[in-house]
């Protein structure tokens, strides 16, 4: 079936989430709406439609004038198979020690890495992503310096592939949270593909709102792989749940929003450890004196 998408950008939450509302009042109306931060370091938003009928031009050109919006640009998406796609477009990834890859890849597992089973139809989050892999390779360095965790939280963790790699190093339980429904229903999957259920714990909170997390609290490890704006405002409950000397590690961040993060982070305690760029992303691994 061919199905359309309109996308447009606009530079303030509000109007953007508005423009989505309105959207969705449109006929033929989308399926769908989402109003997205373009990670891009331009503070703009994006707001998109997805359509199963080709959607009225002079309406979205009415919207987009009337919300201070760029023009909307339609396209037609002929139908695809998309986990086939993604199966021959993601290749499995090595970081550090670990191992990510899909099922139809299991042949091809190195004798000597922790291996994570994550299926193309579960691939956000797959290790592809230079925010994921860059995490995974600061995880595989503090184990490398000698560094053991015994009380883990992974906030915001999507597939749960980082929850999970702590899992594979080590016995304790590892909490993994996200805001997305969506996000820990695919992580529980993933958690039960890969043998790791009981331990790692898969729970629906935005940042650390959970009682679960509340009591397992201060962490001796946080992941926290989400994006600047998140990171920053998480800042004061991380140094609060962070145990002392415990580390947290941190991606999602563009090169150049990284000093804005650490200092961020510094005036809740934390000293910087580590601060590696892949690509045009950095992680940073902190450690709370």
């Amino acid at each position: 079936m061919t199905t359309f998408t309109a996308f447009t950008t606009l530079a303030d939450r509000e109007a953007a989430e508005a423009l989505s509302e309105r959207l969705e009042e449109l006929d033929p109306g989308p399926y769908g709406t989402g109003v997205f931060e373009i990670e891009d370091g331009s503070g703009r938003y994006e707001v998109s439609g997805y359509f199963l009928e080709a959607p009225d031009d002079v309406a979205l050109d009415l919207l987009a004038i009337s919300h201070g919006a760029q023009p909307f640009v339609v396209s037609e998406i002929p139908e695809t198979d998309w986990v086939a796609h993604v199966r021959r477009e993601l290749a499995p990834v090595r970081a550090g020690r670990f191992f990510l890859y899909g099922s139809h890849d299991e042949d091809k597992i190195p004798a000597d890495a922790i291996a994570l089973r994550i299926d193309a139809a579960m691939a956000f989050g797959t290790g592809h992503h230079g925010t994921t892999s860059g995490c995974l390779t600061a995880l595989d360095d503090l184990a490398n310096e000698g560094h053991t965790f015994h009380n883990v939280a992974d906030i915001g963790c999507g597939t749960a592939v980082l929850a999970m790699a702590a899992a594979k190093l080590w016995p304790e339980p590892v909490l993994a949270s996200d805001i997305d429904p969506v996000a820990v229903e695919t992580a529980a999957a993933n958690v039960a593909v890969n043998d790791l259920e009981g331990r790692v714990i898969c729970i629906e909170a935005a940042g650390f709102g959970d009682a679960r997390l509340n009591e397992a609290a201060p962490f001796d490890l946080i992941f926290a792989n989400i994006l600047k704006g998140p990171l920053v405002a998480l800042a004061p409950e991380m140094g609060r749940n962070c145990a002392e000397s415990g580390f947290v590690i941190l991606s999602g961040i563009l090169n150049e929003q990284a000093d804005e993060v650490v200092a961020a982070y510094q005036a809740q305690g934390f000293v910087s450890h580590s601060r590696k760029e892949f690509g045009e992303w950095t992680t940073l691994v902190m450690q709370r004196a």
